[in-house]
């Protein structure tokens, strides 16, 4: 049985919700991704920051980015995955909530996140599409 951990990138990298949208911004574009968790300062995830929250949420109703952190735009419900669920509750999770990426938790510890990619490099291509499809949809 393929499970989260099967399909995660493990060793996610948080911003940490002290950190500015300008600080959470650079260090997106350092790891080349288009989203982190943002932690607290007891390792406990937050919620999840895009590049997308950073536009809308913050430049476009002009907010400082210097100045706006990470914890201002964290959403109040965190949908994760254990890293024990199984690629189809994976699935489950990202298409009933219309995300397309998911952190992974072990005993409340985050131990990597699962994008659309990595679910379309490990799963069958019957099942991806499905699960593209649906997602997409809801952008």
């Amino acid at each position: 049985m393929t499970t989260a951990r099967d399909l995660m990138t493990a060793d996610a990298t948080c911003v940490r919700a002290s950190e500015t949208i300008v600080e959470a911004a650079r260090k997106m574009a350092d790891l080349g991704v288009g989203a982190l968790p943002i932690c607290g300062p007891d390792e406990k995830l937050h919620g999840m920051l895009t590049d997308r929250d950073i536009v809308v949420k913050a430049v476009a109703q002009g907010r400082d980015p210097a100045t706006c952190t990470a914890g201002d735009l964290a959403q109040d419900t965190i949908v994760t995955v254990g890293a024990d669920d199984s690629a189809e509750q994976v699935l489950r999770v990202m298409t009933e909530n219309r995300i397309r990426r998911v952190p992974v938790i072990d005993s409340h510890v985050l131990v990597g996140i699962i994008s659309q990619a990595d679910v379309a490099r490990t799963l069958p291509e019957a099942q991806v599409g499905d699960f593209v499809e649906t997602v997409s949809a809801a952008s």
